[in-house]
């Protein structure tokens, strides 16, 4: 793409003013409820108010997360890359979408981190792409490129594990999907690069780094740097 890096440097002075609209919308309804409040119990006893007003305070915040993950979701289901494989150069338009699309998932993060694992966090990961199945629990705020990523039922995501759904390799981004099956767990900490496919009831242990392409069979469990099986199905090491 030409003139590349001027579009790099115009778009993230755009993406200061985009955070500033998205979060400051997402703040309209909590200000709304707690400027009614003020008005409401202006005429009560100092510590009732103070109460009042603190508990409309927590009201508030959860408005204004409940609220951003709507913005930022449906800017998600509309700018989200739809590919199923891709390596294009580093300077790109599909770059700067993917980019767009990943600083969309940050601005979500602060509020996010407070509702996981829930069914909140679910819809809003959801919404950005993330296939999941019934009663998986992802305790992550990190499972990033969530168009990419596919996680089955009954699965369970450890705290602050990450799930990264492209590369950046000799000035390409590299983008491919990650499939996680049904009643996997994934320890805290770890780390899932592209392209890995994990079968399912499969274990990867905590703080284990899943090097791009992997694949994880059926029953299997696999920890280190990097991830290696230290465990088969049958419950025998592996020779």
């Amino acid at each position: 793409m030409k003139n590349f890096a001027f579009v790099q440097h115009l778009l993230s002075t755009l993406a200061i003013v985009m955070c500033i609209t998205i979060w400051g919308l997402a703040a309209a309804p909590g200000a709304a409820f707690l400027l009614y409040l003020v008005e409401d119990t202006a005429s009560l006893e100092l510590w009732i108010r103070a109460i009042i007003l603190g508990l409309g305070g927590g009201v508030a915040y959860l408005l204004w997360g409940i609220f951003t993950f709507l913005i930022i979701g449906s800017f998600g289901i509309i700018v989200r890359p739809r590919l199923p494989d891709a390596r294009v150069p580093l300077k790109s338009a599909i770059t700067i979408r993917w980019a767009f699309f990943s600083l969309l998932h940050r601005l979500a993060k602060p509020f996010l981190a407070q509702v996981i694992p829930s069914w909140i966090a679910n819809v809003y990961y959801s919404m950005m792409g993330c296939k999941i199945g019934s009663g998986a629990q992802l305790n992550s705020t990190n499972v990033n490129d969530c168009f990419m990523v596919s996680i089955g039922e009954e699965t369970i995501i450890g705290g602050s594990a990450e799930i990264n759904g492209h590369i950046v390799e000799k000035d390409e981004l590299v983008l491919s999907p990650i499939i996680i099956g049904k009643g996997c767990v994934i320890g805290a900490n770890s780390l899932i690069m592209p392209g890995c496919v994990i079968g399912d009831g499969a274990i990867l242990a905590g703080n284990a780094v899943l090097t791009k392409y992997s694949e994880i069979p059926a029953g299997e469990i696999w920890g280190g740097v990097p991830a290696q099986c230290i465990r088969l199905a049958d419950g025998s090491k592996p020779e």
